[in-house]
C-alpha cells in the first residue's frame, strides 16, 4: 500500500536519507570512542587536562578528514568504475548501435576532431548507412520496393480511357516523389 501512495523518486530520497543518517551514526560513534580513549589515557597515565583536550582535538580532526574525504574518495572510484565499464564492451557499459537506436537523454561520444553531443534536445536517431549501387551513401535497408495504388472510377471503358493521361500524370509524380527520397 505504501508503495502506492510514494513514488520511485521518493523511496530513492528515502534510501539517500538512511545512507546519510548511517554515516552521522558512524562519525558520532568515532567521537564516543576518541573521547573516552582520551579520558581513559588522562585517568590511567596521568595526563593534563591539556593533554587530553589536545587528543580529543586530535581525534576529532582525524574524524573530520575522513568524513570530508569520504565522498572524494566514493567519487574517484565511480570514474574509475565508469570508465572501465565504458572502455569494456564486456563489461556492459557500451551501448551499440549497428542496427540504430535512439539517443533519448544528452550523451557525449567522440569525434576525429573534440566531442559530440546528441540527445540533448529530445530523442535523436541513429541509422546505419551504407553506398547504394550508385556509390551514394544512405539509409541502410532503405530502397525495398515500394507499391503505389491508384483507385479509378469510370463508369464506362471511354471514361477510363478519357482519364487515362491524368492517371499517367499522377503515377509519374509519385515516382519522382520517391526518387529524390532516396
Amino acid at each position: 500500500m505504501a508503495t502506492d501512495l510514494f513514488g520511485e523518486s521518493f523511496r530513492d530520497e528515502l534510501s539517500d536519507v538512511s545512507v546519510e543518517l548511517g554515516r552521522i551514526g558512524d562519525l558520532a560513534d568515532g567521537v564516543a570512542r576518541s573521547v573516552s580513549r582520551a579520558f581513559r589515557g588522562a585517568v590511567t597515565d596521568g595526563k593534563s587536562f591539556r593533554s587530553v583536550l589536545g587528543d580529543i582535538a586530535g581525534a576529532f580532526a582525524d574524524i573530520a578528514l575522513k568524513a570530508a574525504f569520504k565522498p572524494l574518495g566514493t567519487l574517484v572510484v565511480g570514474l574509475v568504475e565508469n570508465l572501465f565499464t565504458a572502455t569494456n564492451p564486456a563489461l556492459g557499459g557500451v551501448t551499440a548501435f549497428a542496427k540504430g537506436g535512439v539517443i533519448a537523454s544528452p550523451s557525449y561520444f567522440p569525434l576525429g576532431k573534440g566531442m559530440g553531443l546528441a540527445g540533448e534536445a529530445g530523442p535523436e536517431a541513429i541509422m546505419p548507412l551504407q553506398r547504394g549501387a550508385d556509390g551514394r551513401l544512405g539509409v541502410a535497408g532503405g530502397g525495398g520496393a515500394v507499391n503505389v495504388t491508384f483507385n479509378v472510377t469510370a463508369s464506362d471503358a471511354r471514361s477510363f480511357a478519357a482519364s487515362e493521361a491524368e492517371v499517367s500524370a499522377m503515377l509519374l509524380r509519385a515516382v519522382r516523389r520517391g526518387s529524390r527520397g532516396s
